[in-house]
């Protein structure tokens, strides 16, 4: 099984080199990595040109965002699987997409996913949230739910079948895609309960509270473009909880 892993960046010099030698040191033997750069003004690719040998394509042009830029990914890859790591993530060990390639033959499933932990920006070995995700149920999204996306892999054809990332949605898209899979579409899916990628905090989402208020209202915009059920007083204080318990949870595996 082939899988295609796709980053896309901009301006990346800082945190880039760890997304690639992550990439890198996996031992799994069938991996195409694509990285979709945004015409970064700054030395990103210099750095995948320095430490990303492994690297099978790189496309850097503008774009219209990051979404635009998975797309893009999406396009080019040619793996059964598709994954996404963002060029401030890395994976935490060597064995995760090995493991991922197991879950799949193992399951049969259209998509696996599994846990993630949110590290400090200058210190990546503390962490400072455990995201620990659970099979997925019907109705879960309305209630505050879902997958980490950098540890949601997806076979190709379902993006064929489903469509990919729309891009009327600026910071969450990536929700309203796994809500439309898993929540419409109804593909198969298979819960990893092992940390598969460890994030830099202070991503787009996490930033300030403007974006937290304006990716919440985008979630409430594609559920119900979606048609399913949404209260808004649910969905909030079951996602407060659960965020809050990521501070004070930590990875046994």
């Amino acid at each position: 099984m082939k899988l295609s892993i796709i980053t896309v960046c901009y301006n990346s010099e800082k945190t880039i080199a760890d997304t690639l030698l992550s990439v890198r040191a996996q031992t799994y033997g069938d991996i195409e990595h694509i990285i979709v750069d945004g015409g970064s003004t700054d030395r990103t690719l210099a750095v995948v040109a320095a430490v990303g040998a492994h690297v099978t394509k790189v496309v850097s042009e503008p774009d219209k965002g990051i979404y635009d830029a998975m797309n893009k990914g999406i396009a080019l890859a040619t793996g059964e699987v598709i994954g996404f790591i963002n060029a401030d993530d890395f994976y935490p060990t060597s064995e995760v997409l090995a493991l991922v390639a197991a879950a799949f033959d193992a399951s049969g499933a259209d998509c696996c996913y599994g846990d993630l932990c949110y590290v400090q920006q200058n210190d990546v070995s503390k962490t400072v949230r455990y995201w620990r995700s659970a099979p997925f149920l019907p109705g879960l999204f309305g209630r505050g739910w879902c997958p980490p996306h950098p540890t949601f892999f997806v076979r190709r054809e379902v993006y064929a079948r489903l469509g990919s990332f729309n891009l009327r949605f600026k910071i969450g898209a990536d929700i309203e895609l796994m809500a439309r899979f898993l929540e419409v579409g109804r593909i198969s899916n298979h819960y990893i309960p092992n940390v598969l990628v460890h994030m830099r905090m202070g991503g787009t989402t996490n930033r300030n509270l403007s974006n937290i208020v304006k990716q919440n209202l985008e979630i409430r915009r594609a559920f119900l473009a979606l048609g399913l059920g949404f209260s808004w007083w649910r969905f909030m204080a079951n996602k407060v909880v659960s965020r809050v318990l990521q501070f004070f949870r930590r990875p046994t595996l």
